[in-house]
C-alpha cells in the first residue's frame, strides 16, 4: 500500500476555516435534518412536513460559514431542540397519517439521541474557543467510553443494516469489527481537546468508506516526546493518483461518488489542518479495494503538563 506525506495544502478561506472548526457540528446537524425529513415522510409523506425544523437546520449549517456567527449557534442549541419538539409534539398529535408507532417512537428516540450528541460537541467547541491551544488531561477510560457511544450512535443510525462489535469472533457477514487501543505511556494522556474531533472525524470517515463486513482499526498512543494515532480500514480505497489531492478541501475520490454521506467532505482536510497546526506530519496510505491508512504523529509541547 502506497504511503505519502502530505505537508501543504491549498489555503483555506475564513468560511472555509470556520466550517473545520465547527466539522463536527456540521455533521450532526445533517443527521438531524435527515431524521426530521424521514420522520415527515412516516407521519405525512411530506419531507418538508416539519418545515420549522428543518428551517432551524438550514440557518444553522449556514451559520457555521461565520466564525462569529458560529459560536453564537453552538450556545443556543437547547432554545433550538426546545423549537424542534414543541412542532413535532404539535404536527404529530393529528397527523395526515399515522406512522407505525414502534417506527414512530424510534424515530424521536433518534432525535433526542442526536439533539444529546450535538450539545456535547457544541459546548466542546465553546470550550476550546475559549483557549484553542490548551492541552488537557484525558482519562483513558472516559476518552474509550467516547468512542464506544460514538459507535453505538452510528450502529443506531444503521437502523438495523448492521452491528458494530469489538469480538470478531462474534462477527457475521455484515457486521463491522473495530480494533481501537488507546495507551499511554505516562499516567493521564494528555491532547489538545480538538484532536478527540479529529479521531472521531477519522473514525466515522473509515466506516463510511468501508461496506459491512468490513474491519476499522484506530490506536492512539502517547509517551514523553510526541501523540501518534493511526486508523486503517478494508475499505474501498483511494486511487492512487489522488492521494495526494483527496485531503484538500471538499475533495473526495472519484470513486465514492456513490456513498451516502452526511459530511461536507473535509474531515480529512480538518485532521490535516489540526496536524499541521500543532507541528505535526500527516501521512495517508491506500489501495484500491484494499482499503486506507492514515497517520498521525503530533509532538508534544515541551510546556505540556495538566492545566498548561
Amino acid at each position: 500500500m502506497k504511503e505519502i506525506e502530505i505537508s501543504e495544502i491549498p489555503p483555506l478561506s475564513p468560511g472555509e476555516q470556520s466550517l473545520l472548526d465547527m466539522h463536527s457540528v456540521v455533521n450532526v446537524l445533517n443527521v438531524l435534518r435527515c431524521e426530521l425529513t424521514v420522520l415527515g415522510l412516516m407521519a405525512a409523506d411530506n419531507e418538508d412536513y416539519f418545515r420549522e425544523g428543518l428551517a432551524i437546520c438550514d440557518s444553522l449549517l449556514v451559520s457555521l460559514h461565520d466564525p462569529a456567527a458560529a459560536l453564537k449557534t453552538a450556545g443556543r442549541i437547547e432554545e433550538f431542540e426546545h423549537v424542534v419538539f414543541t412542532e413535532l409534539a404539535a404536527k404529530l398529535e393529528e397527523p395526515p397519517r399515522h406512522p407505525d408507532p414502534k417506527e414512530e417512537t424510534e424515530a424521536l428516540e433518534n432525535l433526542r439521541t442526536v439533539f444529546a450528541i450535538l450539545k456535547v460537541r457544541a459546548q466542546e467547541i465553546l470550550a476550546r474557543a475559549a483557549t484553542p491551544d490548551r492541552w488537557e488531561p484525558f482519562n483513558l477510560d472516559n476518552l474509550r467510553q467516547d468512542f464506544l457511544e460514538v459507535f453505538a450512535a452510528i450502529e443506531k443510525n444503521s437502523k438495523g443494516r448492521y452491528r458494530i462489535l469489538y469480538n470478531a469472533a462474534r462477527k457475521e457477514p455484515q457486521d463491522y469489527y473495530i480494533d481501537f487501543k488507546f495507551e499511554t505511556a505516562g499516567g493521564a494522556l494528555l491532547m489538545t481537546p480538538v484532536f478527540q474531533d479529529t479521531m472521531r472525524d477519522l473514525v466515522a470517515n473509515a466506516r463510511k468508506y468501508t461496506a459491512p463486513g468490513g474491519s476499522i482499526t484506530a490506536a492512539l498512543y502517547e509517551d514523553a516526546r510526541e501523540l501518534r494515532f493511526v486508523v486503517s480500514d478494508t475499505g474501498r480505497g483511494i486511487p492512487e493518483t489522488e492521494l495526494a489531492t483527496v485531503v484538500q478541501f471538499g475533495k473526495r475520490a472519484s470513486n465514492v461518488g456513490n456513498v451516502r454521506t452526511m459530511g461536507g467532505g473535509f474531515g480529512l482536510t480538518k485532521a490535516f489542518m489540526v496536524t499541521k497546526r500543532f507541528g505535526g506530519r500527516f501521512w495517508i496510505a491506500s489501495e484500491l479495494g484494499r482499503g486506507t491508512r492514515v497517520r498521525i504523529i503530533i509532538p508534544r509541547p515541551s510546556t505540556a503538563a495538566p492545566g498548561c
